[in-house]
């Protein structure tokens, strides 16, 4: 049964508002069915099946509530994992994760011989968005069978019937042992039904992140516990807070937040590429953007139609790229909630200006994403993304992202990029002008998302 966590405790976390006693005018939002991903094509059937159910994956990611980013990039590395372990038997060289993943139990007897891959692949990758996107609007969630079956009805052309169900059989199977396997993680699992869950209380201290209206819930604080696929928030590096908390004018501290002061309203008041920048890479609005590891699953997938990669290289790809992004959010989420670092609007309005509002702020309800800010996940989402695009496709590149290309209701214009690190720099960095995030926030989750795509590039999947 699909689970749905549409609370009030849900619901106040990002809804398209203001409460600003100043009126602002919101862009318009458009209906779903006026929102639509770029087509990617490619030459080879098996990776467009690939690259079409991850377009399909990004419309539903927009419309998924209560799950960005932690249970958002959970939810990759499970689809992910389950579409590379249907195809691994026709990956000449690669083994399947079972072996190194402890749990995971995949029997190859269950597969005929007589199997059609992308029949597979189709069968399986409906079950798992249906089950890892678990809290979907309505039309959108309704799209996986719709899509599903739409394509089986051409896939099948010219199969035998026995082949048909084999093919079936094998997808269904593989979905479900590796929806068997994320069951045995109960800490994800308890945490995905109550992401806000009233029994934890941030500590209280000088400079520590505190909540910045009274309806405010701390978002999956206890995330530390979930699984990760390659290196734990145990052995991943813990760096301390470069910069001690100060309120002295000149400290380093109230530098950095007087940087976000400043670069905030002047992107605002100038409209300049800064706010292009900041609300380019934001993803925090759910039913108006991407999530952020979903931006990072369309630059994936834009690579796949740009360098018009294999189905082996395409599935290994979205698998490391899934393992790399829950790997950081698990990581990062647990040196969030144990450094406690404020976010620069509490510390703004009291220290600063009282008036100081976000380039967020008039998206959201309030001015933050309901966690503390070090180390900001944008950043290591970033970094453990284009870790993994650059063992795959070297740094260097002629790349154009146009993950928001069309849309009117914030800025979302293509912006093109050489290099795979400054892609991620700027992503990094846009969170200042956003006003969400100080420098040091930024710099830590750059490192800390390095760190752990570098583990799962050394991760083995050859035999």
């Amino acid at each position: 049964m699909k689970l749905r966590v549409f609370g009030a405790v849900v619901l106040v976390f990002l809804t398209l508002q203001s409460c600003s006693d100043e009126e602002v005018i919101l862009p318009e939002v458009l209906e779903p069915s006026d929102i639509a991903f770029n087509q990617i094509t490619v030459s080879n059937p098996t990776t467009q099946l690939v690259s079409d159910w991850t377009n399909l994956w990004l419309e539903i990611d927009q419309y998924a509530y209560g799950m960005r980013p932690t249970a958002t990039s959970r939810a990759l590395a499970y689809i992910h994992l389950a579409g590379y372990e249907t195809a691994v038997f026709s990956m000449d060289g690669y083994i399947s994760n079972a072996s190194n993943l402890n749990g995971l139990t995949i029997n190859n007897s269950e597969r005929a011989s007589n199997v059609s891959l992308n029949v597979a692949l189709n069968t399986c990758y409906g079950l798992v968005f249906d089950h890892f996107m678990y809290n979907v609007q309505a039309d959108y969630d309704a799209k996986i069978t719709q899509y599903r079956d739409a394509q089986e009805a051409q896939l099948v052309v010219g199969l035998s019937a026995e082949s048909i169900a084999n093919s079936k059989s094998w997808g269904a199977y593989v979905a479900q042992q590796v929806i068997a396997y994320s069951q045995t993680d109960t800490a994800a699992e308890a945490q995905i039904t109550d992401p806000q869950p009233f029994s934890y209380e941030p500590p209280v201290g000088e400079g520590y992140w505190t909540y910045s209206a009274d309806e405010e819930r701390a978002w999956f604080p206890y995330w530390d516990q979930a699984r990760t696929f390659i290196i734990s928030s145990e052995e991943t590096t813990t760096v301390a807070p470069s910069v001690a908390y100060s309120t002295g004018v000149g400290s380093e501290f109230y530098t950095q937040m007087m940087d976000v002061y400043t670069t905030n309203n002047t992107a605002r008041e100038d409209n300049n590429e800064d706010l292009w920048i900041a609300e380019f890479w934001s993803d925090d609005v759910e039913g108006l953007m991407t999530s952020p590891p979903g931006h990072q699953v369309s630059i994936a997938n834009q690579l796949i139609g740009q360098y018009d990669t294999s189905p082996t290289a395409s599935l290994v790809l979205l698998l490391k790229l899934g393992f790399s992004l829950n790997d950081a959010a698990v990581s990062t989420w647990a040196d969030k909630y144990e450094y406690m670092v404020m976010r620069p609007s509490v510390y703004i309005q009291e220290h600063i200006d009282p008036t100081y509002e976000t380039n967020l702020y008039r998206f959201i309800n309030w001015p933050n994403p309901s966690f503390p800010g070090y180390p900001s996940g944008h950043s290591a989402f970033a970094s453990a993304a284009a870790g993994v695009f650059i063992d795959a496709f070297g740094n260097d590149i002629n790349f154009t992202d146009r993950s928001h290309e069309g849309r009117t209701e914030f800025r979302g214009a293509p912006r093109q990029f050489t290099s795979f690190t400054d892609m991620a720099q700027e992503n990094g960095y846009s969170r200042i002008p956003l006003g969400v995030h100080i420098e040091m926030d930024c710099t830590e989750g750059l490192r800390l998302g390095y760190e752990v795509s570098d583990a799962v590039n050394a991760y083995n999947l050859t035999n």
